[in-house]
């Protein structure tokens, strides 16, 4: 290869013939996760003229969305705020796409601006030595490049609780993760534990398939209504918080949740000191946007429940000295970040996986590693993210590929 000419699109393969590892060198960015912050990120990049190499783990884009969501998901944000840069979404999707609206979405993003993720490269080791970037995959490759951007995000792995007894339920246990149909619970005696939004949806979903749930609230949450006067809760939040204090649109919140939903501690659900989106930034703790679960609880078709004590055999027993028999519980217990597990220059990310640079400046850290997806922001703030970062590595390639056309005179 002339080494005056800086590849688009082709890198460069050898084998050690004494590991029988293939090592792939890339002269643009490497991008780990083929998600939405994924495929932003090479989308952004692609706009710059900048090649980029997509690892994925599984065998297709956006794995989380197609495998790990129950049937019925529909995304909780207006689609007007969903929308990965440079393409809107098709203009006969409802204002809520389905989950399967969305992949679909997400595969014609790929299709019309190239994208071809390397599928089954599960990244088990990450390290920066030499001025390079050096990803070793579960399948014997190692891919070199100068610029590692993980888009993993904040929801890679599922959290498993630390619940006494778990381990001694004799019947089934799921995370969410797995959930699909509340038709697959009909007829049985079922515990869902945690009251975030996967909580309140996978109780609404069995509520539609003639199951009384049981919802373990664990600690305090925020109830937000999914629209006021027909107009998108978060999106009154963005433009308020253009013009008011960060607080003052909390209050705003608050009242307009009050007026609608009236009193959640009357439900068992008690509301936080801290207002909803100052615990966003604080904490990561997303309020719940309610799509029905509600009017539920209030008819006695999903029974709240305190704190689990202990999990026996057959049920569980309560703080409240209440204790049940289960044929199946359902952890909804959320996800975390899984960077820390193959990531070995760790100093950027806390032990949580997530970036220690407060936000806006968490997209970038040293020797040429970046983030998408990791500001708590949804995927409007992975697409800000996506540009920002293609902005700075188009930069560098620029005044690389100038340093080489110099050189070659």
């Amino acid at each position: 290869m002339d080494s005056c000419k800086l590849p688009q699109d082709e890198h460069v393969q050898e084998e050690d013939l004494n590991t029988q590892c293939k090592h792939v060198h890339f002269n643009g960015p490497i991008i780990v996760g083929a998600g939405p912050s994924g495929l932003a990120a090479a989308a952004c990049l692609s706009e710059h003229g900048v090649p980029s190499l997509i690892l994925e783990r599984c065998n297709c884009i956006a794995s989380l969305w197609q495998h790990r969501t129950y049937d019925g998901l529909k995304l909780h944000l207006p689609k007007d705020f969903c929308e990965l840069p440079f393409l809107k979404f098709p203009e006969d999707y409802p204002k809520y796409p389905t989950k399967h609206q969305f992949v679909a979405y997400m595969e014609s993003y790929a299709a019309h601006f190239s994208i071809r993720p390397l599928f089954n490269q599960f990244v088990i080791a990450a390290r920066f030595n030499d001025g390079l970037w050096r990803l070793r995959t579960a399948a014997d490759y190692e891919y070199v490049s100068p610029w590692l951007i993980i888009a993993t995000g904040e929801n890679a792995e599922p959290v498993m609780p630390d619940i006494v007894g778990l381990d001694k339920f004799g019947w089934k246990i799921f995370h969410t993760s797995s959930f699909k149909s509340g038709l697959d619970y009909q007829n049985e005696r079922v515990l869902v534990v945690g009251c975030g939004n996967s909580g309140m949806e996978v109780s609404l979903d069995l509520c539609g398939h003639n199951v009384i749930p049981r919802m373990v609230v664990r600690d305090t949450v925020h109830v937000l209504p999914k629209e006021v006067l027909g107009l998108s809760t978060f999106g009154i939040a963005t433009v308020l918080l253009k013009w008011f204090p960060l607080k003052l649109v909390d209050k705003f919140l608050l009242f307009a949740a009050s007026l609608t939903l009236g009193n959640t501690d009357d439900l068992g659900l008690r509301r936080p000191k801290t207002g909803p989106l100052e615990l966003k930034n604080v904490a990561g703790k997303t309020p719940v946007l309610d799509t029905g679960a509600l009017s539920q609880i209030r008819a006695g078709k999903i029974k709240v429940m305190e704190g689990v004590k202990e999990v026996t055999k057959n049920g569980a027993k309560f703080v409240d000295g209440q204790e049940e028999e289960f044929d199946s519980i359902i952890l909804a217990t959320g996800y975390k970040s899984n960077v820390t597990s193959w990531l070995k220059s760790a100093e950027f990310f806390t032990k949580e996986g997530m970036p220690k640079v407060p936000f806006p400046s968490g997209w970038r850290g040293d020797n040429g590693l970046y983030t998408v997806g990791f500001i708590r922001g949804g995927i409007l703030g992975t697409s800000c993210d996506a540009i920002k970062v293609a902005q700075d590595i188009a930069h560098q390639w620029r005044a690389i590929k100038k340093q080489q056309a110099q050189t070659c005179l």
